[in-house]
Order: structure tokens, then C-alpha cells, then sequence
């Protein structure tokens, strides 16, 4: 038996028992974390250097990609270091920050994500209202207040936890500190504090779902009375890859969260926190490029003047090559 005063450390789920497979894990979590950060490196970059894309959408489109990026950053790079320098350990203030930042992280994604349906559903259904109600202004603290009200969210779901007395050992049963996991360890009783907020926290999440609901159908009513082909397909290229997301992330993330603990397995467990925390980072510039010709264009753009770039340092390389062997 052993409580939170005298942790110092955690251990997470290892991957694999054998020096291949672990070494395999990081190469796989490599390539996973490198295309995340070049998927929304590019949409960060195409967003901020081209002018026809500062607009609203595109703005917490921005701000998307900035949180894809943290998620990703928060769970990978330690699970890479554990399976490449063959160690399970976290330190108790690193599994601390570790949740803090997962849920300040995720639940702004979400509330991103609820703003950016009330984004679609003013252009679509009021777009004669669309400057005024979504001026860079309002914009700004709209994006604000979904950062701020979820920092303070995600420093009380943080001090609640680990206030908890933990009585059932250090070992978390996933790859990175998940507060459901965390409560596992807690005593018999002292859980339910954290639990009940859980409980609140995922209804207010229900109620930001009913709210991007209500947005869609009032967005499918609109589009459907549309009498041009090319703006219901161009309204559609722009609401269903945001549906798509807010379906995967919400879904996968309150299973994680609500499960109950009769079907609940490390295997499970392991493949819905992969889904909600690795999966959606990376496809999320995909889903949104796929079908976005403003976006495809911009992305263009800055991987031409990238390989541009490219080929200008080789040239001016090969000259001073030159001119080193005509010295000589």
C-alpha cells in the first residue's frame, strides 16, 4: 500500500516486452508525430501568409491546428522516449503537467470546435449577419474565452486529482497519465469527488454536442433549399469534414472518459486513447484540406515556395563548392 505523499514517480504501459518491438513502437510513434507536425505546420503556415484566408473560419482553423499540435506534443514524445531508452517512468510533477495539459488541451478543442459549427451555421443560415456577428472582434474573444475559461477548467480537474490519496500503487495502465486511470489507483472512496466532476464536466460536454446538433440541422435545412448545386456541394465541402471530426473526437473521448469499468481492458483502453489523442491530430489537416479548394491552394503554395527554398540553398551550395575548388 502506498499513498500520494510518498510517489514520486509513475510507470506507464509499456508497449512491448522485446528491445525490437519497442524500438519498432518509436519508430512508428515517429512517423505518426512527424506527420502530424508537418499537416498542421502547413495549414498554420498557409493560414498565416496568405491574406484570402483571414477569415473567421479559417482563424479557428488556426487556432485548431495549434491545439492538434499541443495534444500530440503532450502524449507522444515521452511515450517515443520510454520505448527508445527502454524505461516505463514518468515523474509525479511531469504526470501532473501531463494532465493538465491533456485536458486544457482537448476540452478547447472541443469548445473550438462547438464555436466553429456557430461559425458554419452564420454563414450559411445569416450570412447577410455573418460580419457583424463574427467581426474580428468577436472572433478574438470567442477564441479567448474558449481558452481561458478551459485553462481554469483543466487547473481544477488537475488539483482535484491528484489531492486524491492514492492507495493502489504508481503503475497507470496507459500510455500517457489519463485521469481515469489515475483514479484507479486512488483509495476506495476518494475517487468519487473526481468521478462526479467527471460526470458534470461530460454533461456539459452534451450540452455543447446538442448545441453543434441543433447548428447542423438548421445548416442541412439551409443548404437543402439551396436551388444551385455548387452551393450545397460547396456548403457541404465546408460542414462535413467538422462533423466528421466532432463525431471521432467526441465519441472516442467520452467512451474513454464514461466507460464502465466492466468492459473496461488495458487493450480497450489503449486503442479509444489512441483514437481520441493520436488520431484526430493527424487527419484533422487532412479532413480539412481534402475538400477545401482555398485551403488545397494555399498548402500548394507554401510547399512550392518550400522546395524553392530548397533549391535555391543547394544552387548557392554548388557555387560555393565551386569557387572553393578554384581557390584551391
Amino acid at each position: 500500500m502506498s499513498n500520494s505523499s510518498s510517489i514520486t514517480e509513475f510507470l506507464l504501459l509499456p508497449f512491448a516486452d522485446t528491445r525490437e518491438l519497442q524500438l519498432l513502437h518509436f519508430a512508428l510513434f515517429l512517423g505518426i508525430y512527424l506527420a502530424a507536425l508537418l499537416g498542421n505546420g502547413l495549414i498554420l503556415t498557409a493560414v498565416a501568409c496568405d491574406h484570402r484566408l483571414h477569415t473567421p473560419m479559417y482563424f479557428f482553423l488556426l487556432n485548431l491546428a495549434v491545439l492538434d499540435l499541443g495534444c500530440i506534443s503532450t502524449t507522444l514524445p515521452k511515450a517515443m522516449a520510454n520505448s527508445l531508452w527502454d524505461t516505463r517512468a514518468i515523474s509525479y510533477a511531469g504526470c501532473a503537467a501531463q494532465v493538465f495539459l491533456i485536458v486544457f488541451l482537448f476540452s478547447a478543442e472541443y469548445s473550438l470546435l462547438t464555436i466553429m459549427a456557430y461559425d458554419r451555421y452564420v454563414a450559411i443560415c445569416k450570412p447577410l449577419h455573418y460580419g457583424s456577428l463574427l467581426g474580428s472582434r468577436a472572433c478574438a474573444q470567442m477564441a479567448a474565452a474558449a481558452w481561458g475559461s478551459c485553462f481554469l477548467y483543466a487547473l481544477l480537474h488537475t488539483a482535484n486529482t491528484f489531492s486524491l490519496p492514492l492507495c493502489q500503487g504508481n503503475a497507470i495502465d496507459q500510455f500517457f497519465c489519463e485521469i481515469p486511470q489515475i483514479l484507479k489507483l486512488s483509495c476506495t472512496n476518494s475517487y468519487l469527488r473526481e468521478a462526479g466532476l467527471l460526470t458534470f464536466s461530460n454533461v456539459l460536454f452534451l450540452g455543447c454536442f446538442a448545441s453543434i446538433v441543433l447548428s447542423y440541422l438548421q445548416i442541412f435545412r439551409a443548404v437543402l433549399r439551396m436551388p444551385s448545386e455548387q452551393g450545397r456541394h460547396k456548403a457541404f465541402s465546408t460542414c462535413l469534414p467538422h462533423l466528421f471530426v466532432v463525431f471521432l473526437f467526441l465519441s472516442t473521448g467520452m467512451f474513454a472518459y464514461l466507460q464502465p469499468p466492466s468492459i473496461s481492458s488495458p487493450s480497450l483502453d489503449l486503442v479509444v486513447a489512441v483514437l481520441y489523442s493520436v488520431v484526430p491530430p493527424i487527419f484533422n489537416p487532412f479532413i480539412y484540406s481534402m475538400r477545401n479548394k482555398e485551403l488545397k491552394r494555399a498548402i500548394s503554395k507554401v510547399i512550392t515556395w518550400i522546395f524553392l527554398k530548397i533549391d535555391v540553398a543547394n544552387n548557392m551550395a554548388e557555387q560555393c563548392g565551386g569557387f572553393t575548388s578554384m581557390g584551391s
